[in-house]
């Protein structure tokens, strides 16, 4: 690997730092929820590492259990997620120079952070698949952990909304969002 590469994945991997820190209790949340559900620790770290998606998991996890046919729960979650297909759109034409494979691999990682953050960076240079893939894998392998965490021990938190936890995530996106105002037409998109 060349050193430039391992320099962009570890400048990746300290842009995953606060989005693992808010996206914890969420991802925790999301365990207890599945176990909630009737999901066993094992499947709701396996529904955490192949589905990846917060919101979609727990609108599946609230449509599984009801007596709704599979195309509406499969419509729904694409419907929670359709801005992902717009990020990919968007982020396209910052990738052209991965192999399609790199493409496939990193559009699986994209997150709302991991779209903002890749934005950032192609506005100030390349967007490198190495700093790419060095900010999503702390994110993936912490979310898929937390699962496990919240799936395990999710029943020692009462009422995780009490404390405050689902705040955190909106503060983190705020603060992305404010690092584009030095962008044109910044307010209209927020």
């Amino acid at each position: 690997m060349h050193s430039s590469n391992v320099r962009d994945f570890i400048q990746g991997a300290r842009k995953s730092v606060p989005v693992v820190v808010a996206s914890a209790p969420f991802g925790m949340l999301f365990g207890v929820v599945a176990v909630q559900n009737g999901l066993s620790i094992s499947e709701a770290a396996l529904m955490s590492a192949i589905v990846f998606a917060g919101a979609s998991q727990l609108v599946g996890l609230e449509l599984f259990g009801q007596s709704i046919p599979a195309w509406v729960v499969v419509l729904s979650i694409f419907a929670v997620n359709f801005r992902h297909v717009l990020y990919s759109a968007a982020l396209s034409r910052h990738v052209m120079h991965w192999t399609p494979l790199k493409r496939v691999i990193g559009f699986f990682f994209l997150t709302d952070p991991q779209y903002g953050e890749s934005e950032r960076r192609s506005v100030g240079g390349q967007l490198t698949f190495a700093w790419y893939i060095g900010m999503a894998t702390p994110i993936y392998v912490c979310w898929v952990m937390e699962a496990v965490i919240g799936a395990a021990f999710g029943n020692l938190i009462p009422d995780p909304h009490a404390i405050g936890l689902d705040f955190l995530l909106p503060i983190y996106f705020l603060g992305m969002v404010m690092d584009f105002r030095d962008r044109p037409l910044w307010l209209p998109v927020v």
